[in-house]
């Protein structure tokens, strides 16, 4: 695993004082995504994509640095786009931001991408702040909410229907494949035997459950927390995206230009990675190895810590 820093004589004050954010609710490994997209900066005009715009801490940072970048972004979550458009109105009425609703899969589509280029191209994968403070949207064991987890509100699929409805082998191989769990059956059948009197309709009740059965077996880490994750990617269908995704946004790259990936779980670092190589023939990963926070980031910011990173770069000549 690779480390990534700035140079010593980089002129851009990045603390979080100077941001005016708290380490909580900082953007994951901004450092190095600044550090990733550094080497375009002297370009005379740049377009910058946010696939995953959230409260747009990416942004504002990265506008911070590139002077004058013009910037598209998307997201599916409706309460990011109403934050954007109320924090972000002044860059969106000068035409330096635009976004729109959809997921990255589908941001293509937009008549306004449909035929525009990128320098720098950017995916912070996983679950935003927000998403996971506020208990009503569902994706947090240790709140009270109900059991949604859905990122795009429009969509039918909840992690409610998955745990109420799916037939136990469906679950066993749910939770083995998205995550990784090598023994999920006592859970599973927990699950089915409690939902034929009582159906499981808040995050709290499914947590009792995956602790009262399976117990504190590793420091630091909540029983439900590989349950819960593995029940998000299949809510907001995240890995498959993520595999349609990459080749589209390679092909919007300009000569040179860059796509920044940060993955938080083991299943979306293989895709990219395999993803990468498989594009080849249009440019390369920047390192060969994965690149991870700090130590001082993971220290500030726990939810840093299981961030990976990876750069694709474009080639220059595609003649």
């Amino acid at each position: 695993m690779n480390k990534l820093e700035l140079p010593s004589d980089f002129d851009v004050d990045l603390s979080l004082g100077a941001l005016n954010i708290s380490a909580s609710h900082c953007p994951v490994m901004y450092r190095e995504i600044v550090a990733a997209f550094l080497p375009l900066r002297g370009r005379s005009s740049l377009n910058y994509f946010d696939g995953t715009f959230g409260r747009g801490g990416h942004y504002s940072i990265i506008s911070k640095v590139f002077k004058g970048i013009k910037a598209w972004a998307v997201d599916q979550d409706a309460e990011a786009l109403e934050y954007a458009r109320s924090h972000f109105s002044k860059e969106i009425q000068n035409k330096d931001l635009s976004i729109f609703r959809a997921n990255f899969s589908e941001a293509f589509g937009v008549s306004e991408l449909q035929d525009q280029t990128f320098d720098l191209m950017l995916l912070d994968l996983g679950v935003s702040s927000p998403q996971l403070d506020n208990a009503y949207r569902g994706f947090s064991f240790y709140h009270e909410g109900p059991l949604d987890m859905r990122m795009n509100q429009l969509h039918e699929l909840t992690a409610e229907s998955i745990i109420n409805t799916w037939s136990e082998d469906d679950l066993i191989e749910l939770f083995k494949k998205y995550g990784e769990i090598f023994k999920p059956y006592r859970v599973v059948r927990a699950i089915v035997h409690d939902r034929k009197s009582n159906e499981f309709k808040t995050t709290r009740q499914l947590a009792g459950l995956i602790e009262r059965v399976d117990g504190w077996k590793q420091k630091g880490m909540h029983p439900a927390t590989k349950y819960f994750m593995a029940l998000r990617l299949v809510v907001n269908q995240e890995l498959e995206v993520v595999q349609e995704s990459l080749a589209l946004m390679v092909g919007r790259l300009k000569p040179g230009g860059r796509l920044c990936v940060i993955t938080f779980h083991s299943l979306e670092d293989r895709i990219v990675k395999n993803g990468f190589k498989e594009l080849s023939n249009l440019g390369a990963s920047v390192f060969k190895k994965v690149i991870v926070p700090s130590d001082t980031e993971c220290s500030e910011n726990p939810r840093s810590r299981s961030s990976k990173l990876r750069i694709f770069e474009r080639k220059e000549d595609q003649g």
